[in-house]
């Protein structure tokens, strides 16, 4: 660009289940639905935080232009959750059709139910039946991330799409290399202020923050059938 402007490559790190439930659950547009009727679709989803990104530069500032979308998510177990497990691929093969989106999944961590003596209970077909299931490193592939694209000599800018403030670290990491730009994203509604959720690096640093809204969160829904 002219004036003196760059065009600065953007990395979008996207912490896939706390981007959509932390949507899922702020905004009435989708307070009703099933959480699977509110999936974003990554691609769609940068491009909007890109654009609002950009909007929001005051005049002469740099500019962003999207360049990679690093996913991370939970995989259900091809066992307990076949038909969960199922949709999970189909959604990274129809994700990964951008080629600048990369998903990477991590299995999820189930907890078995036992009896009175500890042993582990089956079901009729012989299967472990499942007391609970929970996201397990998909955190520390954020955080490594994170850093490991500061680090890119053709990323400019990297922008961490989370509201974990177990992040902060790899944030104040980032920041520490002074190598590419860093920011951060936040759902925000105005009519609850106080329930925004925003990462702040260690110390006096600030970064800068884009917020999307209701109508961001909407727009980028994947409405694909996955079933």
């Amino acid at each position: 660009m002219g004036d003196g402007i760059a065009t600065l490559r953007a990395a979008v790190v996207v912490d896939y289940q706390n981007v959509h439930l932390t949507g899922h659950e702020l905004f009435q547009a989708s307070r009703h639905l099933q959480r699977h009727e509110s999936l974003i679709d990554p691609w769609m989803f940068a491009g909007q935080l890109i654009s609002a990104r950009n909007r929001a530069q005051r005049p002469g500032m740099d500019l962003a232009e999207l360049s990679a979308v690093l996913v991370y998510r939970g995989e259900p177990s091809p066992e307990h959750d076949p038909k969960a497990y199922a949709r999970n691929q189909a959604q990274k093969a129809h994700w990964e059709r951008e080629k600048c989106v990369t998903v990477q999944l991590r299995p999820l961590k189930y907890r078995y139910q036992r009896d009175a003596g500890g042993n582990l209970m089956y079901d009729a077909n012989g299967k472990r039946v499942v007391e609970s299931k929970s996201e397990k490193g998909v955190d520390v592939l954020c955080a490594l991330a994170m850093v490991r694209e500061a680090r890119r000599p053709d990323v400019d800018l990297v922008i961490l799409a989370s509201h974990d403030s177990d992040l902060e670290p790899a944030l104040d990491e980032a920041i520490a290399l002074q190598s590419a730009k860093v920011e951060t994203f936040s759902w925000f509604d105005p009519a609850q202020p106080r329930r925004m959720r925003q990462l702040r690096p260690g110390g006096a640093r600030r970064v800068w923050n884009t917020r999307l809204g209701e109508t961001e969160f909407v727009n980028c829904w994947d409405r694909s059938d996955y079933t």
